[in-house]
């Protein structure tokens, strides 16, 4: 179902988005090999608190953390644990909800550790800038597929693949609301964008194959080839002449 938000609404989700931002910023900072993911975890739970906020993801159809951190070739939901080291060549994705005042908000980014490849470094800026273009695309009257296809033209010229299985989607009443927005350009008429529509829009990207797995935890979505990842994710508005970034970062 597609939930069209007033302006209260929309202000009440740039607050929480001006929250999730400063979390999700000082969580980068904290990024460095040797540590576990777990303590990035605590840290969430704690500036959470701090921020009079609630943890949007934990417990959701029963994931059991906050934090999604997903390492190299985990492509969403990693789940933090006191035994997964950070490595000096990691790419770190810190995906994160909020709820505040009632509204949810969702983004994500992805950080080199230390020394990574040039090739990983390039898909790391492809895919955030995938994600600039899609937010110039999501103003009223565009449709689903306009996002969808300057995600897809952005990263596959770089020489790179999109992520098919995990899509972008609507979010603010719920963590997940319609309508999906995939990183690929689906066959047919797709959803047509109106004011007041609020989308977390999440380009992926690999270095190899599209194809994923899911780790027998039964969470992590991981690429079956075991390719790095790269993952940018941020709610927006959409607007009459472009999207409005409500977590800007």
């Amino acid at each position: 179902m597609i939930f069209i938000k007033d302006p209260l609404e929309i202000r009440k989700m740039r607050e929480g988005g001006k929250i999730l931002t400063r979390i999700l910023k000082s969580l980068e900072k904290e990024v460095g090999a040797g540590m576990s993911t777990w303590k990035l975890e605590e840290e969430t739970r704690k500036l959470i608190i701090e921020n009079k906020a609630q943890p949007a993801f934990l417990n959701y159809q029963g994931y059991p953390t906050a934090l999604c951190v997903s390492i190299n070739e985990e492509i969403v939901h990693g789940v933090p644990s006191k035994s997964r080291i950070i490595k000096n060549g990691d790419l770190v994705s810190l995906d994160l909800g909020i709820s505040y005042r009632g509204l949810i908000t969702d983004a994500s980014l992805t950080v080199g550790v230390g020394k990574v490849t040039n090739k990983e470094r390039k898909l790391v800026e492809v895919t955030k800038d995938a994600l600039n273009k899609a937010v110039v695309k999501a103003k009223a009257g565009n449709q689903v597929r306009d996002i969808s296809r300057v995600i897809q033209k952005t990263i596959e010229e770089a020489g790179f693949r999109v992520i098919r299985d995990c899509v972008g989607h609507g979010v603010g009443k719920r963590v997940h609301e319609d309508p999906l927005i995939p990183n690929f350009v689906q066959r047919g008429k797709t959803e047509i964008l109106k004011t007041g529509m609020t989308l977390a829009i999440e380009p992926i990207a690999t270095l190899g194959s599209f194809r994923t797995v899911v780790d027998v935890n039964g969470w992590t979505v991981m690429t079956k080839d075991k390719s790095c990842t790269a993952h940018f994710e941020q709610t927006i508005a959409v607007g009459k002449n472009s999207g409005e970034i409500l977590t800007p970062f």
